[in-house]
């Protein structure tokens, strides 16, 4: 019937946000190479390179956008926040193959901490101001936390048995090739239910209002390769000019591994959390949030230490310092005690980001 018009035919493949992201991305690359390969001094290559990253790292969410739409929040938040670590992982293989190691430990537990603390936070703040208190489905939120508190508990054993002088102390190599294994099979065993499509009854109360699909699946896993083919070349040239903006800004390994580190390899879940509660879609913007420090804990860090060892990089063990472990342990806590119940508002939002702010600010010195 003439009445009936196919909406998805005259719906646009890119929008302005689409060539925005594509043409910054693309600019950003270029500058990011020719600050590398001609010079630009000791902190702009460093500058270059991190806002290509982050611009990457956006391209590749929005192309996982547009494939976890079809799938629901459970595939959406494990699809984004797996790829979304992509530039992160480089980014820590390369600074184990430079022998970057305490950046490397700083980034994955500041990793934990930036999309516990302040991502989660920004998201809560931004909801609960424009929606009021929002709803992050109480059952899943919980087996959600519950997860998230069992890995990053599993991930700080070999720390604990390091500072207590324990016998495992003296095999801590040995000790976190066996715990990575451990959460790596855990990870394999959860995987299907976190794929599980939701089913009926608790709805996203925004999940009406999503926008469909625009780019066909070719499109999105086309551009998805080529972002993640660009990030890898992308997060050596970032490494390489990570050391020389160090040194000319005065910034510790730490403070640089904890923070910047950590939130330009997590810049999806910066943007994509922020905007789903924005649009009142909650339970995914929870679950791309949480997501993210679950997969650092199950998959990221034991990855990394398997593969530190196996390409004979500088040697990555489980073992943290004292301060990384007290503050991601605190804010573990302070997450499950905040969303066990099932709802955010922005006080809560705002109560996270304070805390971040005062971790951070705590690293500044090293």
């Amino acid at each position: 019937m003439p009445t009936t018009t196919d909406r998805t035919t005259t719906q646009p493949t890119f929008v302005r946000s689409d060539h925005v992201i594509l043409g910054a991305g693309g600019l950003a690359v270029l500058a990011a190479a020719v600050t590398r390969f001609a010079g630009g001094g000791a902190v702009l290559p460093f500058v270059a390179s991190a806002v290509a990253v982050t611009l990457l790292a956006s391209l590749v969410g929005r192309s996982v956008e547009q494939l976890g739409d079809r799938f629901g929040p459970g595939a959406t938040g494990v699809l984004q926040s797996a790829l979304g670590n992509l530039p992160e992982l480089f980014i820590a293989l390369f600074a184990l193959k430079a022998g970057l190691v305490g950046v490397v430990q700083a980034a994955l537990i500041g990793s934990i901490l930036a999309n516990l603390l302040l991502v989660l936070g920004l998201a809560f703040l931004v909801g609960g101001l424009k929606h009021g208190t929002q709803q992050l489905n109480s059952e899943r939120a919980r087996s959600i936390i519950v997860l998230m508190v069992l890995s990053v508990a599993a991930m700080v054993v070999p720390s604990l048995a390091h500072y207590v002088h324990t016998p495992a102390a003296a095999h801590e190599k040995t000790l976190s090739l066996i715990v990575s294994v451990v959460l790596l099979v855990l990870f394999a065993l959860t995987l299907p239910a976190s794929l599980r499509k939701q089913s009926g009854g608790e709805a996203d109360p925004g999940a009406g209002h999503a926008e469909a699909p625009r780019w066909p699946v070719w499109l999105a896993v086309g551009l998805l390769a080529v972002a993640a083919a660009a990030a890898a070349f992308v997060s050596d040239w970032f490494v390489v000019a990570l050391e020389p903006a160090m040194d000319a800004l005065n910034i510790s390994d730490a403070f640089a591994g904890l923070v910047i580190v950590a939130i330009a390899g997590n810049a999806i879940e910066n943007v994509v959390g922020v905007q789903l509660a924005a649009q009142n879609r909650s339970e995914y913007a929870f679950s791309i949030v949480i997501n993210s420090p679950i997969q650092i804990a199950l998959v990221l860090a034991p990855l990394l230490v398997v593969l530190s060892a196996v390409f004979g990089f500088a040697s990555l063990t489980l073992v943290f310092a004292p301060m990384l472990v007290v503050s991601v342990v605190i804010a573990v806590i302070l997450t499950a005690f905040i969303t066990f119940d099932g709802e955010s508002t922005w006080i809560e939002g705002a109560a996270l980001i304070a805390v971040y702010a005062v971790i951070a600010t705590s690293f500044w010195w090293g």
